[in-house]
């Protein structure tokens, strides 16, 4: 003899002797789900009547000032370094990052020193970022020594930050 279900502590796939519905569910139709005499007379598609009327934004889509550049280096500020709780943007790490036409980000940056505990997965994750920055086709890296590395590229929060204001 079947429980009731209310009185079961689980679900599971019913017993060969429960009650099983055979056949498939009826599909469901227009209209089954509209009253035809609540319908309305003509159905107007105005919900892309404002995409389809939209325009490119004139200008270039990268250059210097770009809103797209702007987003890479706001995607590089969530980058911080793994021993001093800064990002590597106001930490001076990045020596620039140019958008071309086409979208593809190239970023210029260093490390405090060529013997960096992240010397070889830091810029992976730059470049990373940098491509993951909707809009952007493609991001390279550059690395580069020269010029080194010193505190006087930090920016002012940085220098708050550490406590060398």
């Amino acid at each position: 003899m079947n429980k009731p279900t209310e009185d079961r502590e689980f679900v599971a796939a019913p017993a060969p002797n429960d009650d099983v519905i055979s056949g498939k569910p009826p599909r469901a139709r227009v209209e089954d789900a509209i009253d035809p005499d609540e319908a309305p007379e003509k159905r107007e598609r105005d919900y892309l009547d404002g995409f389809l009327s939209k325009k490119p934004a004139d200008g270039p889509v990268g250059g210097a000032g770009s809103d797209l550049q702007q987003a890479v280096i706001d995607a590089l500020k969530e980058i911080f370094d793994p021993e001093i709780p800064v990002n590597i943007y106001d930490l001076g790490l990045i020596y620039g990052v140019e958008v071309d036409d086409e979208a593809d980000a190239v970023v210029t940056m260093t490390l405090t020193t060529p013997h960096c505990p992240v010397a070889e997965s830091m810029p992976a994750e730059v470049e990373l970022r940098a491509s993951s920055v909707p809009g952007i086709r493609d991001a390279e890296v550059n690395l580069v020594w020269d010029p080194p590395w010193s505190p006087d590229n930090m920016s002012d929060e940085a220098r708050l930050e550490l406590g060398m204001l």
